[in-house]
């Protein structure tokens, strides 16, 4: 009979460190918890554990946190054509953005949505 060592036996490898991987910038970080389900199709679900970069310079097509009215919100910031905040649930309709309007800042960028399965 021939005895075979544990795969893993032979293959060792440092821990994974989590701040290693999703934080770039610990000083300019932020952690909040999604809620609702109007996020999934970006995938983001309820309860997800958001890292958000408040370092990072937002660009066309990210998915930021906003202050709108004062309120937090997570939409998807679209500069061209024009400068727009869409809801990441096609059931709501994107909020124009023009001088003028209600008071609204950019919080920051989410760089990772880390979703629990169970």
């Amino acid at each position: 009979m021939v005895a075979f060592g544990h795969a893993a036996q032979d293959y060792i490898e440092k821990r994974i460190d989590l701040n290693e991987h999703c934080i770039a910038h610990p000083a300019a970080t932020f952690f909040m918890t999604a809620e609702g389900e109007s996020l999934v199709n970006a995938g983001i679900h309820h309860g997800a554990l958001l890292v958000i970069d408040r370092s990072l310079q937002a660009r066309h097509g990210d998915i930021v946190i906003v202050t709108v009215g004062g309120e937090f919100s997570i939409k998807r910031l679209y500069l061209r054509p024009t400068l727009r905040l869409e809801a990441l649930n096609a059931n709501s309709p994107p909020l124009k953005l023009c001088e003028g309007d209600e008071e609204w800042a950019i919080f920051g960028v989410i760089t990772f949505s880390i979703n629990k399965l169970k």
